[in-house]
């Protein structure tokens, strides 16, 4: 878009049918009115993380964010499988006549990591995780951030509800991280108890992009997620005696150098795929072969018929490889394939480009990037994948210093992660709100 900043203005308005205050000063002295107090609140996000399925606090404090701002709340909502864990979620509405129902999502979990940023700010939390270990807890994928601007956005669109109409519905997703928070508020009626959204939005920070960006890309922009457990079984013995037992780190090595082949040599070269195996525990002594080996891995994919080949794949391997080497049959190899999975992130492309063009006056076209899809994973998108497909997009908001160099950036699940808060909350804040205003608008 071309000419002077106010034709700019002028010509989103017209376009979307919103007043031009809202694209000019009015919507930047509303977001630096919030700045401090959304700063403090990130720092106290960010200083105090919560795990997975343990996100009582954060929740909580969100829950008390939203009432304040004069939403009408619920929490905890959501509900895991064989009620294992309780389901923190929150869900935050706003009536405002007839129009459109927009749901907007912010996720609040962190990720076991033990961060190293040495800011004032930074988590110092140790918790037990699911597995009865004692981790350090630290936000290392931004969604403290998700939280902070899911509230300022609140606050802002119940401040202009004289510029839209609508059912505004508010959601704080936990479990993220773990591919189960939005099964969880799905399963526990979100669009039963709730109406249906018209469309659904959310945002995700993103390291390679400087402060100040958005990013977006139609279409499929991340990946299927599998996590896998696999129990490699042998038959113990002494170290100085292998040949009476059946020895499973042997046996595992030659599995993971195996799996590697299923990429390369089983899948079409163009067709994205990844096998990684992120962890590997067995043994406790030098001299002691052990019954198992524990490895855990994560597989990613777009296309459905990738993604079962690459399961089945990783079964066949894994069984005859153990047969080959004399395992006997109640001994072979565990599969878990069920741990956690995240289906594919599709953005609608007729959302996205609406979303585009509205935030062009708003952020500036320099401003916006268009980015390629990704192989992370963002169980998002769970809520365009049921039977009313709701048409979800996500943005990319970036984080990082301006001009700083791409590759000394930290990246996301980093100890080192720390964004620029102040500016990609601003960016955030106004992002997210054109975004709404712009579905909801009169």
């Amino acid at each position: 878009m071309t000419g002077s900043l106010g034709t700019r203005l002028l010509l989103a308005a017209m376009l979307i049918g919103l007043p031009c205050a809202v694209f000019g000063q009015d919507l930047d002295k509303r977001i630096a009115a919030e700045l401090s107090s959304l700063a403090a609140l990130y720092k106290e996000l960010h200083t105090n993380p919560e795990l997975s399925y343990f996100e009582k606090n954060t929740s909580a404090r969100e829950a008390e964010e939203l009432r304040k701002a004069g939403y009408e709340v619920t929490y905890p909502i959501g509900r895991y499988p064989d009620d294992k864990y309780t389901c923190y979620g929150v869900v935050a509405v706003l009536k405002n006549g007839k129009g459109p129902t927009v749901l907007v999502r912010g996720d609040m979990d962190a990720l076991p990591i033990k961060e190293n940023t040495g800011l004032p700010w930074a988590s110092k939390v140790r918790m037990t995780d699911i597995t009865g270990e004692e981790v350090g807890v630290m936000h290392a994928c931004g969604h403290d951030m998700h939280t902070t601007v899911l509230i300022g956005t609140g606050r802002l669109l119940a401040a202009l509800k004289d510029k839209w109409k609508g059912t505004l519905i508010l959601v704080g997703q936990t479990a993220e991280e773990r591919g189960g928070g939005a099964r969880a508020l799905l399963a526990d009626g979100l669009y039963e108890r709730w109406p249906v959204p018209d469309f659904a939005i959310a945002e995700h920070v993103d390291p390679s992009l400087e402060a100040g960006k958005v990013g977006y890309c139609p279409g499929w922009a991340m990946a299927n997620v599998d996590m896998i457990d696999i129990t490699i079984r042998g038959v113990g013995s002494h170290g100085a005696r292998p040949n009476q037992g059946k020895d499973p780190i042997v046996i595992s090595a030659e599995v993971i150098n195996a799996l590697q082949t299923i990429v390369s040599r089983t899948i079409d070269p163009v067709e994205p795929a990844v096998v990684t195996v992120g962890s590997i525990h067995g043994g406790t002594k030098h001299n002691i072969i052990p019954d198992e080996v524990k490895l855990q891995l994560t597989v990613r994919s777009y296309a459905e018929d990738v993604r079962q080949t690459i399961l089945s794949s990783i079964e066949r391997i894994t069984t005859y490889t153990a047969k080959a080497a004399g395992v006997p049959e109640g001994r072979l190899p565990i599969i878990d394939g069920g741990v956690e999975f995240t289906p594919a992130l599709y953005n609608d492309p007729a959302l996205t480009e609406r979303t585009v063009k509205a935030l062009e006056p708003v952020l500036g076209k320099e401003n916006l990037v268009q980015i390629k899809p990704t192989t992370g994973g963002e169980d998002f998108s769970e809520y365009g994948r049921t039977s009313h497909k709701v048409p979800v997009f996500m943005m990319r908001l970036g984080t990082s210093p301006v001009g700083s160099d791409p590759e000394s950036r930290p990246g996301l699940h980093s100890a080192l992660f720390k964004p620029e808060h102040e500016a990609v909350i601003a960016t955030g804040l106004k992002a997210l709100t054109t975004a709404a205003l712009n579905l909801l608008g009169k």
